[in-house]
């Protein structure tokens, strides 16, 4: 009996081997069933929802805001107690609440028509295919007339800024001007008798001096954390184009981004922006903004609504021994220009890809990272003198240092340091 059907069900068995190999490496070919259904109506797209924060157009004629600047620290001796410098420099520190307004993610088979059919005819409401984004972080008052610095990444994208005082009151913020190089923005509240806190000289901070982080983490309330100030002048993390960190072991948790770093006299001496985590919590590595940089960077977005800094128009790479000993020179000093920006300083200069800058005004370059915030620094539009090797020869040429553009790109965040903010 096995011998006569072994012949039938081979050539069966052979068949639905074969058909399941058409249906996996060709079902596009496969007919649609659905094909000859009617085209159902499309549904009308959602309504944008937006109530996004006023943001003031720049205005020169507008003063920059007025500092209290305080006094030198004074490290003879230790207070046993830190209570006098929260009580001084926590009812400065705000709440602030960002939300954003994002499309909600569709599962895929809602784009074929013969499912949306099913979905359209329940009449849903078209802003349920939006959904609210909140995040919190903080910030500080420091001036009467009610800026506030924050950082960049605490209330970019938002739709709605709302601020919280220490004492209850509320209110919304407007943004008077945002530098994502730096991570710096401000904002403006309008409420009176509003508290202010002192600002420092952060060029006068040392390794070893005590430090309090004041902020918002988890959304718990304001908490106070101590440590003292680890390190100063850090940089090549990675986090912002233009680095100058305070580092510090005061605990720095998820919501105190854009908090201050204070010292014993409750006087700011830095805004908390970054943490170095493997966990996503504190391991007693923090960085905050100097209190300099951030004053700055305040009077010139208040004054000028953007943050003006020199540009050459070049990519740089770093010269290692190897490529210093391909150019013929003996120490691996200066930069490598990689490429050049069409139509910038550095192109109408006569720079090409390939040279290699040795000095700028006359000073050699040790780091890039250093000389392109040296750069940053120079007015655009003066002349700049610089040293450069190409083919072997050395060469001086001059060119009109330019206004830096605004970036185009996020500052890449793929680095051990992460932010803080939720």
């Amino acid at each position: 009996m096995r011998r006569y059907v072994l012949p039938y069900l081979w050539p069966v068995i052979t068949g639905v081997l074969l058909a399941v190999v058409i249906l996996l490496a060709l079902p596009e070919q496969l007919p649609n069933p659905f094909s000859d259904l009617p085209p159902t109506a499309s549904q009308p797209p959602a309504p944008v929802i937006s109530t996004a924060p006023a943001v003031v157009e720049p205005n020169p004629n507008r003063p920059a805001p007025e500092i209290h600047q305080a006094a030198p620290l004074s490290r003879d001796e230790g207070p046993v107690s830190y209570s006098r410098a929260v009580e001084q420099a926590a009812p400065a520190v705000v709440n602030i609440y960002s939300s954003r307004i994002v499309e909600r993610d569709q599962h895929p088979l809602m784009s074929d028509p013969f499912f949306q059919q099913f979905f359209d005819s329940r009449g849903d409401d078209a802003t349920t295919h939006q959904r609210m984004l909140s995040s919190l972080g903080s910030g500080v008052i420091v001036s009467e007339d009610g800026y506030v610095l924050t950082n960049h990444h605490v209330i970019n994208g938002a739709d709605e800024i709302q601020v919280a005082l220490r004492d209850g009151r509320e209110t919304l913020a407007e943004v008077i001007g945002t530098d994502p190089e730096s991570d710096l923005a401000v904002l403006r509240i309008n409420l009176d008798d509003l508290p202010v806190i002192e600002l420092t000289d952060s060029a006068d901070v040392a390794v070893g001096d005590v430090a309090l982080a004041i902020g918002n983490p988890f959304g718990v309330g304001q908490t106070v954390t101590m440590g003292i100030i680890s390190a100063t002048g850090r940089n090549h993390l990675g986090l912002n184009a233009y680095e100058d960190f305070i580092q510090t072991d005061a605990a720095i948790n998820p919501g105190n981004s854009g908090g201050a770093l204070v010292n014993p006299d409750g006087a700011m001496v830095g805004i908390n922006t970054a943490i170095f985590s493997r966990s996503g919590g504190s391991q007693g590595i923090g960085f905050a903004i100097p209190a300099n940089l951030a004053h700055s960077i305040l009077d010139e977005l208040v004054t000028q609504g953007r943050v003006i800094r020199g540009w050459l128009g070049i990519e740089a790479q770093a010269l290692s021994r190897e490529l210093a000993a391909s150019f013929g020179l003996q120490t691996p000093q200066g930069v490598i220009v990689a490429g050049v920006v069409s139509g910038g300083p550095a192109a109408q200069a006569g720079l090409e890809p390939g040279d290699v800058l040795l000095s700028v005004d006359g000073q050699p370059i040790l780091d890039a990272r250093s000389t392109m915030s040296e750069i940053a620094s120079i007015q655009p539009g003066t002349s700049l003198p610089l040293t450069i090797v190409r083919s072997g020869e050395r060469m001086e040429m001059t060119l009109e240092v330019g206004e830096r553009p605004l970036p185009t790109t996020p500052i890449n965040e793929e680095m051990p340091g992460q932010r803080d903010t939720q």
